[in-house]
């Protein structure tokens, strides 16, 4: 079905890439036969004067594992691969497209596994590439497409490359990444890295600095060498011809470096150094190279994350015409509740709903007819959205989970559920800095109270609620010892809120968050409306509804959800009083009586 594992280690040796044979073509078709009912025909239609291209994954719905904490096969505390085949009937049954599968490549685990030693061997942890291979073909079994993460901005410093970078200036890797000598006897700028502190870091053998825009352990990579292009789209070519069904990119937008390297201003620090280097010189450049050379060869999915993405960047990155990726990540509406008075990210505010609306308004109404819509609340990298934006008290809940999944899956673009997302998994509420394992959180907490002086006492609850390890903490499948999430000791606390919110229990009751997402799902792959359909927001300065319309072909829908705690009057439109409900998540409820009720959410169709 796959590559087998010599063929595959052979390829590496050798520094070629593995032709397709008639064994791939055999798996491409049988793969495309089991997604027919999923795929409708590549046509183009023109709507208000605008070409609308379909695509299967337009028509997607993808989910995200993370893999170190979804499923532990062999009691080590640690998810694996063997864990993901083994829920991938779940999976269908939730009714997902696609799996976007989180690094799991080889690496040290200084971010986690974003940090990687070898792009074609799979890290101890994870298992085998027999492993790989067997999760990739029954996942294709059951018609289910799977996505790697790309991490190629930087790699480990363990990697081979950057071993004999650092080894003298004349070094024929030296140029695979990026050296600059003091400048005044500091670093060349004042940017800062992501995971706090310089990002620059020393290197007294050979007496230069290497740029790490992350961790110290994680080198840029310098994308104006032709021969480390080269070198990864040749990697990215035997992945898809092993069989991969596509690419999410971390922070692509980041890899074309500016042609002068010079101070940020306010201090540079981490804003500072994604604005001087996000969407550089040639990054459209090399992305339309890495189209040429490995993604227009094959009918994969690419998504981009693009720290620092505007409007009218993105229509670059994800233009109709397919030369660069098919869609792009966008932070804008995940960066809403900040405190402008705490440094990054760190804050305990609820996210506006005003400015969230405005904001994914702008990119639904931008992008329509020219680029593609993501749409997400949740990732490895954010907080539980039914924290940020809902209530996550057992009153509400299930409710507001429901309702904020109904606000983003009703519209257009290709939506991705984070693990636990369909069960409407919580943040966890740390209470000490012993219990965060992310490199982000830990180093945050520490400069912030040891160097910027501020209070541990006020921080910590800050960075409790904005910290990745509220996503991170082991998938909730059951209210057994540890979730059911392994047999051992996990890597992380559970949280212990899994007694009540459990895969398991959600499964057995038909109101649950689970079936709901199910349903969701369903609706999407039946509706062209949903998926293509034109937007138009209503309401705009409400400060509790978030209502909707959508439009395509005479057909229209009406998206209304109250995301306050509180009761709240709405009048159905007239056009809209005959319609028909095709969700709701207050199934008693009579939508005609002029209320809606904390966290209600329907949706009708005409």
């Amino acid at each position: 079905m796959c590559l087998c594992r010599k063929s595959w280690k052979q390829a590496r040796t050798e520094g070629k890439t593995v032709n397709r044979d008639s064994s791939e073509e055999i798996h491409q078709k049988r793969f495309r036969r089991s997604q027919k009912k999923h795929d409708l025909p590549r046509k183009e239609r023109r709507e208000k004067g605008k070409i609308m291209k379909k695509a299967w994954w337009k028509e997607s719905v993808v989910y995200q594992i993370y893999p170190r904490s979804f499923c532990d096969s062999n009691g080590d505390g640690i998810g694996d691969l063997k864990g993901i085949t083994s829920k991938l009937d779940y999976l269908k049954e939730l009714g997902i497209d696609v799996i976007w599968l989180s690094p799991v490549y080889k690496s040290p685990n200084d971010d986690n596994g974003y940090d990687i030693s070898d792009y074609e061997d799979i890290m101890d942890e994870f298992g085998t590439m027999e492993d790989f291979d067997e999760l990739l073909e029954q996942a294709h079994a059951r018609g289910i497409r799977l996505v790697m993460d790309l991490v190629v901005n930087h790699t480990s410093d363990e990697h081979p490359w950057f071993l004999e970078s650092r080894k003298s200036r004349d070094n024929p890797k030296r140029d695979y990444y990026i050296w600059r000598d003091p400048v005044d006897g500091h670093e060349p700028t004042n940017w800062g890295s992501a995971f706090s502190g310089s990002a620059w870091q020393w290197d007294q053998k050979t007496g230069q600095y290497y740029l790490h825009l992350f961790s110290k352990k994680q080198p840029d990579l310098n994308w104006d060498n032709q021969k480390v292009r080269r070198d990864i789209f040749d990697m990215m070519t035997r992945w898809c011809q092993k069989g991969i069904d596509g690419f999410r990119m971390d922070v692509i937008s980041l890899i074309s470096k500016p042609e002068v390297f010079a101070d940020a201003p306010t201090n540079g620090g981490i804003y500072g150094a994604f604005d001087a280097v996000a969407n550089g010189p040639h990054v459209h450049d090399y992305l339309q190279e890495m189209n040429r050379e490995v993604l227009s060869r094959f009918d994969i999915m690419t998504v981009g994350e693009t720290a620092g993405v505007t409007l009218d960047e993105a229509k670059k990155y994800a233009n109709s015409q397919g030369t660069e990726l098919g869609m792009v990540f966008q932070f804008e509406h995940v960066g809403l509740d900040e405190d402008p008075h705490v440094p990054y990210k760190w804050s305990t505010r609820k996210m506006p709903l005003v400015p969230l609306k405005e904001n994914l308004t702008k990119w639904q109404l931008g992008l329509d007819g020219c680029a593609w819509n993501s749409l997400y609340f949740c990732n490895h990298d954010q907080p539980r959205i039914v924290s940020r934006l809902g209530d996550d008290s057992d009153q509400y809940r299930e409710r507001s989970a429901k309702a904020i999944a109904t606000v983003l899956h009703m519209m257009q673009g290709t939506p991705y559920v984070y693990q636990g997302e369909e069960l409407g998994m919580t943040n966890v509420g740390f209470t000490s800095v012993d219990q965060f394992r992310d490199l982000e959180s830990i180093n945050a907490y520490h400069e912030l109270t040891e160097k910027a002086g501020m209070d541990p006492a006020d921080l910590l609850p800050k960075i409790a609620h904005k910290s990745r390890d509220n996503a991170r903490t082991p998938m909730q499948w059951s209210d057994a010892p540890q979730a059911g999430f392994t047999s051992g000791r996990p890597w992380i606390d559970v949280n212990p809120n899994y007694v009540r919110v459990n895969a398991e229990e959600q499964m057995d009751r038909k109101d649950s968050v689970f079936h709901y997402y199910q349903k969701l799902i369903a609706l999407r792959h039946s509706s062209d409306l949903i998926v293509y359909g034109h937007y138009q927001l209503l309401l705009a300065e409400d400060p509790d509804l978030f209502v909707y319309r959508r439009e395509l072909d005479q057909r229209r829908m009406l998206v209304v959800a109250n995301l306050s705690g509180h009761e709240r009057e709405y009048e159905i439109p007239s056009d809209f009083a005959k319609g028909r409900v095709l969700i709701q998540n207050i199934s008693e409820h009579d939508i005609h009586d002029g209320k809606l009720a904390p966290y209600e959410a329907y949706v009708l169709e005409v």
